[in-house]
């Protein structure tokens, strides 16, 4: 039977002759509560924006991205093309070609990309279901139509409703002639707006594949090869297969790859937000410190007593080990109550705005089960790190205690 823990346990509830050793202790449990419920709730807003995040990128970056190891573009080879759409757990397939270009609608000039598309492009990804204004066209009645990103729409002050006035596209030339002008000239009519998330949106313009090969003056060539993938499929096994497909010439990218720098920098900060807000929960371990201290003082007889009956300096260090054990579970499990239905809350009720302008209009938020795992670790560990320096006083007391 292990006798510590049930004297701990009894230690936890029992009245105590000094009443600010209840209130001490009571403090103790409620900033445990408060730093774990701030720790669970932090992480899963994280969560929650990362994906938010991904789901927005999903809406223009496609499951895996095929790019060429050296070099911008790359001949298609339509036997690779035809064995990659054939693959498992490949739903689509699409070819597209980016590049740098000068952009003028009216009065207005800027700078942006260019990404050629095929018609199997809305089927890799859901642009289509970002259009805001106009609609998803690459081509219409044998006239070239662009869409552009809301930011690169708004420094172009396009007006997709306009019908007569064209975008013209200017693209560098690759091989410059002794004569003639150094760029080629392209014009296109806007057909609508996408909105997805700012990077994109000032900074693409979408266009038919064949309008952006005229451009650059290519035949066949594309950037990249992008695809959809089953969901229920085996997505490393097909990632395997595709590269076993393209060869050591290409690179394979899944989507955490292909914005591996923003996603690592997301979990950095969630990981440092982690770390500050653990701090706080140290400084309510000195709380823990003195409560238990004052347990130690109160119970001097009994400690005493015990060790006269045989128990040993270790037995009576673990009392107050599973002392400050208890303390910190209560704290934690009170604290993982509260942050669970605030987030509960949260997802139905969005009770903490967002100021206007974003994409959504409450925070997003998100539990793990990892996060939860990690809270428990580090409050526990804090517990019993707070439990040490009064055990150990406990544990030097004599069993012996000579009367005043």
């Amino acid at each position: 039977m292990n006798w510590p823990l049930r004297i701990a346990r009894r230690y936890l509830f029992a009245k105590r002759s000094t009443n600010a050793i209840n209130v001490i202790s009571g403090i103790s449990v409620f900033g445990i509560a408060i730093g774990t419920a701030a720790l669970v709730i932090v992480l899963s807003v994280f969560n929650g924006f990362e994906d938010l995040i991904s789901s927005l990128f999903s809406s223009f970056n496609p499951d895996v991205k095929i790019l060429p190891v050296e070099g911008k573009v790359f001949e298609v080879d339509s036997s690779k093309l035809a064995t990659l759409r054939q693959l498992p757990g490949v739903e689509a397939v699409s070819l597209s070609l980016e590049e740098v270009a000068f952009f003028e609608y009216k009065e207005s000039q800027d700078f942006g990309t260019l990404k050629g598309v095929d018609e199997y492009f809305a089927a890799v990804t859901r642009i289509d279901s970002t259009v805001r204004e106009g609609v998803y066209s690459l081509k219409n009645n044998g006239q070239q139509m662009v869409i552009l990103g809301l930011g690169m729409r708004n420094k172009l002050t396009v007006d997709v409703d306009n019908f007569v006035t064209p975008l013209f596209v200017y693209m560098a030339k690759r091989k410059k002639g002794t004569f003639g002008e150094p760029f080629r000239k392209r014009r296109a009519q806007p057909a609508g707006t996408f909105v997805i998330q700012q990077d994109f949106d000032n900074q693409y313009v979408l266009s038919s594949l064949e309008f952006a090969r005229q451009l650059l003056d290519y035949d066949d060539e594309a950037s990249a090869i992008e695809l959809r993938l089953d969901p229920e499929g085996d997505q490393p096994a097909v990632l395997e297969s595709i590269q076993a497909v393209m060869g050591p010439e290409f690179v394979v990218l899944d989507r955490y790859r292909q914005d591996e720098a923003f996603l690592k920098l997301m979990n950095i900060e969630k990981w440092m937000s982690f770390a500050i807000l653990s701090l706080t929960l140290v400084l309510v371990a000195f709380n823990m410190v003195g409560s238990l201290w004052m347990i130690v003082l109160e119970k001097k007889k009994d400690i005493a007593i015990l060790k006269s009956m045989g128990a040993t300096a270790a037995k009576v260090r673990n009392i107050f080990l599973y002392e400050g054990l208890l303390l910190s579970l209560l704290g934690m499990v009170s604290g993982f109550v509260l942050a669970v239905l605030f987030i509960v809350v949260q997802k139905l009720l969005g009770v903490v705005p967002i100021p206007a302008g974003f994409v959504v209009d409450a925070y997003p938020i998100s539990m793990r089960l990892l996060d939860f795992v990690a809270v428990a670790v580090t409050v526990v560990g804090i517990g019993i790190l707070a439990s040490l320096p009064p055990a150990r006083k406990a544990a030097s007391i004599d069993a012996m205690i000579r009367e005043e």
